[in-house]
């Protein structure tokens, strides 16, 4: 069966050769994803997080600090697949551990690649199955636990079409611990061991709420020179076709509220030149926050915000003054909504959150967000806000609340992991 995985893989990369080449995949670490490793490598049994891309590791933060807390001897090892995700991940790493990429999921690179790192355990943020990836762990007598773990309604679909052959694979995991109880269900539907799964809840709610709130907001407001009366939209991890619904709305919301500002934030930020030029194309004065240390304040009429560098999307968030959450408003999935909500802002959110169903009808049961159905009624629900703080602020105070009692995946997470008494 591997033998024809493999195979079937390799087909596979051969054809999306062209893809890769054409998008600039084949970056400065792309040879850690054939299975090159430093030869003077030596990490002593590491413990190795995976985080695919920049949400993974993210959500793993709050588990890197308390992994080092409980193995203070232990160096890690942090992977993901995408750059944009290595370069968030970056802030993870002290001397000593080891930055690298996710290896290739071939049998003859994966085997080699987990003999030279060998770790004493394997962490998946979330739920990523490589079948060779787990097989050549299982057979080096290595645990898998998954973190943070969650079967979307996309891969639920794909998963059952393949049940028995990706069984196998998944019951070679020691530990799922997982987001939900439907997670849960859909693992125990895909014949996973009932007792391999725990639902420890999401992590990305563990964060330090007061830290968050305490944020001094005036450097990144005066990088887009707000005034005291003007206010300020984010629009954070945006899609194709949905940046030209929102500048169509801020253009029609500046008629009422001249001193309304606009930020997008694209989910990749390598699309900002296409989102200039629907700026421009509309109107407005593109400015990408790379240059805009370049720019005179006074030469600028009716901007239009592109945050073109990653990393910066946090404290923007504190800044604004309402958020709207990307991903939404097309059949994306949507997108994390927590960290502005736990900013204590007024999140805005398209009906297209399927990626985070349960996270999202929390908030609406609890009042702390708001779900638009279309474009129309974004542009109701930001006039709503404007014209009345009040509003604004009891959303933000009840989805701080929210997060604050749903904490402690970490921590939980932390328990199974202890469990297996790691050497």
């Amino acid at each position: 069966m591997f033998i024809v995985y493999d195979l079937i893989f390799l087909i596979f990369m051969l054809a999306y050769l062209p893809v890769y080449l054409l998008r600039g995949k084949f970056h400065r670490g792309f040879s850690r994803r054939l299975g090159i490793l430093p030869p003077d490598l030596n990490l002593d049994r590491p413990i190795w997080i995976h985080a695919v891309s920049v949400g993974e590791a993210i959500a793993v933060k709050a588990l890197v600090t308390e992994l080092r807390k409980a193995y203070p001897h232990k160096k890690l090892v942090i992977s993901t697949v995408t750059a944009t995700g290595n370069k968030v991940a970056e802030s993870l790493i002290k001397p000593g551990d080891f930055l690298t990429y996710l290896p290739l999921d071939l049998s003859f690179i994966t085997g080699p690649v987990i003999k030279k790192i060998n770790p004493c355990i394997f962490i998946i943020a979330e739920t990523e199955i490589w079948p060779n990836l787990i097989r050549s762990l299982y057979k080096q007598k290595i645990p898998v636990v998954t973190v943070n773990g969650r079967i979307s309604d996309g891969s639920y679909a794909g998963y059952r079409m393949i049940k028995l052959f990706i069984r196998p694979t998944l019951n070679k995991v020691r530990h799922f611990c997982v987001q939900s109880a439907t997670d849960a269900l859909r693992l125990e539907e895909l014949g996973v061991d009932k007792e391999k799964i725990h639902t420890t809840g999401n992590v990305k709610f563990d964060m330090n709420l007061e830290a968050l709130t305490g944020i001094n907001t005036l450097e990144y407001r005066s990088k887009l020179w707000l005034g005291s009366e003007d206010k300020l939209l984010v629009c954070g991890s945006t899609h194709p076709g949905e940046e030209e619904q929102l500048i169509k709305v801020y253009k029609e919301l500046l008629v009422s509220f001249p001193r309304l500002k606009l930020l997008i934030a694209p989910r990749h930020p390598e699309r900002s030149k296409d989102i200039s030029e629907l700026a421009a194309k509309n109107g407005f004065m593109p400015l990408f926050i790379s240059g805009i240390s370049s720019v005179c304040p006074t030469c600028v009429s009716s901007p239009v915000f592109i945050l073109d560098v990653i990393g910066e999307l946090f404290d923007f968030y504190a800044s604004a003054d309402i958020v709207f959450v990307g991903g939404s408003l097309v059949k994306t999935g949507g997108h994390n909504i927590l960290e502005p909500a736990g900013l204590k802002k007024p999140v805005i959110f398209g009906p297209n959150m399927f990626n985070f169903r349960d996270i999202t009808e929390m908030f609406l049961q609890n009042k702390s967000g708001i779900m638009v159905a279309d474009a129309a009624q974004l542009k109701v629900k930001i006039k709503e806000l404007l014209e009345n703080s009040l509003l604004g602020k009891g959303f933000g105070e009840r989805a701080y609340e929210l997060i604050s009692k749903n904490s402690g995946a970490t921590m939980r997470n932390i328990g199974v992991i202890k469990g297996l008494q790691l050497i």
